[in-house]
């Protein structure tokens, strides 16, 4: 016999003992002319005034963590739907948790982590709410990021170079249209290695996931190179079989 229905809410229950704050932290890679780089903000507000460090703060309650990372994002970068029609939006995924009760000099705080992917011409980015500023800055720049955020950065570019080689993530960095040899370059920037052109080409374009327009690319005097676009629908169903993007 199955279970009578609940008629009624529970009764709300309180709990004797502190419980640590929930915040979320988010890194956004992004890439242009110059190389792979981050999202960061300069901070208002105490701790670490004037340190820059990773987009985020408190979870509110009744919030959702990726309501929570998203809402972050806006208010202190702007960074909400693309500025372009093909980009309505921008990955984002969940990374790791951190709870080193050590990494928040004003309580026991507990960082839920997202790391995100988007086309830096799509988004106009601008500082607000408690950030100062906010700013692209180039993955390799020295730098001393506030709370644990150098090792939150490390995990997410770690997770990024990881995923690059199985799932095609990296999509979200280029136009809508690219080259083959942007294509590369993405990989070569985000992997820090040379990959050879034959090769390369030859892997991605056996998948099937990687399709021409019919089109050329336009304004530059050398030769014009193809275009190609990425096919979701046939990654998709690449992704039910099982494949591997290893390069």
């Amino acid at each position: 016999m199955s279970p009578p229905l609940a008629t009624s809410a529970p009764e709300a229950t309180t709990y004797p003992f502190p419980r640590p704050a929930l915040t979320v932290d988010c890194v956004v890679f992004g890439l242009d002319d110059e190389g792979l780089k981050v999202l960061l903000i300069e901070r208002e507000l105490e701790p670490f005034r004037g340190q820059w460090a990773l987009p985020g703060g408190f979870v509110r309650v009744g919030e959702g963590l990726e309501q929570a990372a998203r809402r972050e994002l806006a208010e202190e970068t702007g960074l909400g739907p693309g500025l372009s029609p093909h980009a309505p939006t921008f990955f984002l995924e969940q990374l790791f948790t951190f709870g080193d009760p050590r990494r928040d000099p004003r309580e026991h705080t507990v960082s839920v982590a997202f790391f995100a992917l988007v086309n830096i011409r799509d988004h106009a980015i601008r500082a607000a709410t408690d950030a100062r500023d906010a700013r692209w800055v180039a993955i390799d720049a020295p730098r001393a990021l506030a709370f644990d955020h150098d090792h939150i950065l490390a995990v997410a570019l770690a997770r990024l170079r990881g995923k690059l080689r199985y799932q095609p993530i990296g999509f979200e960095l280029l136009p809508p249209r690219f080259t083959l040899t942007e294509l590369q370059r993405l990989y070569e920037t985000v992997l820090g290695t040379s990959l050879d052109k034959r090769n390369f080409r030859k892997k991605i374009l056996a998948l099937g996931f990687v399709v021409e327009t019919g089109e050329l690319e336009e304004g530059v005097r050398r030769r014009r190179a193809r275009l190609y676009r990425f096919d979701e629908a046939r990654y998709r169903a690449l992704e039910r079989e099982g494949f591997s993007l290893w390069i």
